[in-house]
């Protein structure tokens, strides 16, 4: 007798449509993304956008940000990506309601509201509070290098611009000395009224790079006259290279007419906001991605992004924004060497927070935190480093290695974000700000699950 198996008749039509909600199984996360979106957030900051009733109906911005968040929780970034997945996946038509939107759709929309998409970050943040899931006894801080939507190997550093504009100029004049000589021969023997004037390619190529150059140049050379008053902390900070020669002072009228950036300042010509960092052994032309997460279920409870490879200086401001969002002051906030400064201990005792920023690396096996590190006339920081060794493994600082650095394993590794795909510091940190809010939905489904 011969197996009987079940039917596979791809040709049957269907009597009945099928309902969406059958697309995937009950408490399947595409269902919980979908109903999130559209009865637990607020989204007239994008909808009252749309206003005028001419053309064709717009895709639902509840739908495309439903699909962004639900894309980015499932580690898929890209608009093509996100385009296709909604012709082949059928989480996804549960998702978007058997809506195609095409990649220049997704792509248009995620850029024209992304200040408001970086807002979501909070009502999502407020959502896991209310579900228990934030209590604050512990809050760990932590940064990570992401690779910026550019390659280190197009910055170029201010000796070199200078260098590659002289050559460049020199060739470019040459050629122009050249066609203006052919267009005379030309004219001279088809009329002035012929064509045979037009700048060949492989000049034109040339002369757009020196234009490159020269307003990269330029950008250098007036950062450096601005002196310190280029410091703004909501802006990408000086260039690569702009401080090797120590802390930058204010300079005098005649200092900043003649000020020059130093040799090994450099600037990227894909995105200038981007800053040459250290990452993994190497070097990447990157940004850093920093995040404050709460212990009880590691819910990041403040974000931020910076161009400043060193972490100090997010400290109070993610604890601070940690505050406005959740209207709670935190109890006690751990962070390693890179956040452990005598200022910013001296803030956390301001605002009666209780620190755990380690004034050194500690090993396996080590119990002297304050090892290979100067700490004379720094109080703060030898009583922090006597606080953390008697406390020894007993010490809060410990749960900073399970309460931050999973969320970036998580983030990097299941959902394969290791690199920006927008460009410029203000596009980069709403990306990261849906990248965090997606984080924060998954940890919400699962503990509702």
């Amino acid at each position: 007798m011969s197996k009987t198996f079940r039917a596979w008749d791809v040709d049957q039509g269907w009597l009945l449509p099928a309902s969406l909600h059958q697309f995937v199984p009950p408490g399947h996360l595409a269902h919980f993304v979908r109903d999130t979106v559209r009865e637990a957030l607020d989204l007239s900051a994008i909808t009252g956008v749309y206003k005028s009733e001419q053309g064709q109906p717009p895709y639902h911005p509840g739908m495309l940000v439903a699909l962004l968040l639900y894309g980015y929780s499932r580690g898929i970034y890209s608009s093509r990506q996100l385009a296709r997945a909604c012709e082949e996946r059928v989480d996804m038509m549960a998702v978007t309601g058997l809506n195609k939107p095409d990649f220049r759709t997704i792509s248009t929309f995620r850029r024209r509201h992304l200040v408001a998409l970086r807002g979501l970050f909070v009502q999502v943040l407020r959502l896991c509070q209310t579900a228990g899931l934030v209590k604050l006894g512990h809050v760990a801080v932590d940064g990570t290098k992401l690779r910026a939507n550019a390659s280190r190997h197009k910055a170029m550093s201010y000796k070199r611009m200078a260098e590659q504009e002289r050559k460049l100029e020199a060739e470019v004049k040459a050629w122009l000395d050249q066609a203006q000589a052919a267009d005379a021969a030309e004219d001279a023997q088809h009329g002035a009224d012929h064509r045979g004037d037009e700048t060949p390619a492989w000049m034109a190529d040339k002369q757009r790079r020196l234009e490159r150059i020269r307003a990269a140049k330029a950008q250098l050379e007036a950062e450096a006259r601005a002196g310190a008053d280029t410091s703004d902390a909501h802006g990408p900070g000086p260039s690569s290279g702009m401080q090797q020669r120590g802390a930058r002072k204010n300079l005098t009228a005649d200092e900043k007419q003649s000020a020059t950036p130093p040799d090994r300042a450099q600037r990227n010509f894909t995105d200038g906001d981007s800053r040459i960092m250290p990452s993994g052994g190497g070097f990447i032309a990157g940004y850093n991605g920093q995040i404050a997460v709460d212990a009880a279920h590691q819910i990041i409870v403040a974000e931020q992004v910076s161009t400043n490879p060193a972490d100090f200086a997010a400290l109070i401001p993610l604890v601070d924004q940690a505050h406005a969002n959740l209207g709670r002051k935190l109890r006690e906030v751990s962070g390693d060497t890179g956040f452990a400064t005598e200022a910013n201990l001296a803030a956390m005792a301001e605002r009666g927070i209780r620190a755990y920023l380690t004034p050194g690396r500690i090993r396996h096996g080590e119990t002297d935190p304050t090892a290979g590190r100067v700490l004379k006339r720094k109080p703060l920081m030898q009583a922090m480093a006597d606080k953390i060794r008697r406390a020894g493994r007993r010490s809060r600082y410990r749960l900073r290695k399970h309460t931050a650095e999973p969320v970036f394993g998580q983030i990097k590794q299941p959902r394969g974000f290791r690199q920006f795909l927008l460009r410029g510091l203000n596009q980069v940190r709403g990306e990261w700000a849906m990248i965090c809010t997606a984080h924060n939905i998954l940890k919400l489904y699962k503990a509702t699950a």
